[in-house]
């Protein structure tokens, strides 16, 4: 069984940065790929970025390709959203996920994923 945890969230002011992080545990999941999800109040969880084979491949939501940076860590079952210059509209619930084979042009497609977290709050104001 995969887990992934990722730890509290924050409160940022606009223009500044925060960066969440994601790790799985339950067996090795360092191939696999991962993405960052996003659902603001009464929207729907949208896509923000992905990152596959071992980091060499990464894709991200158009509005936050220029801000948003996912990365792998050495250990590579942890996964990173670096977010930089956080705008009111970033706020959400963030989520990790984990996919077992994903393919390039499903990446934004939450049914894409097999494993997920449980959810980190951010929020930014303005």
């Amino acid at each position: 069984q995969v887990q992934l945890v990722e730890p509290g969230g924050a409160l940022v002011q606009a223009g500044g940065s925060l960066r969440l992080s994601c790790a799985a545990s339950g067996r090795t999941f360092s191939s696999y790929a991962r993405g960052w999800f996003r659902q603001a109040p009464g929207k729907e969880r949208e896509f923000v970025a992905a990152i596959i084979q071992n980091g060499g491949i990464t894709y991200y939501k158009y509005s936050v390709k220029d801000r948003f940076t996912i990365s792998r860590g050495n250990a590579k079952n942890t996964v990173y959203l670096q977010m930089n210059t956080l705008k009111p509209e970033d706020t959400a619930i963030y989520y990790c996920a984990g996919s077992l084979l994903l393919r390039s042009n499903k990446a934004a497609e939450p049914t894409s994923y097999d494993f997920w977290g449980q959810g980190t709050q951010v929020t930014v104001s303005s």
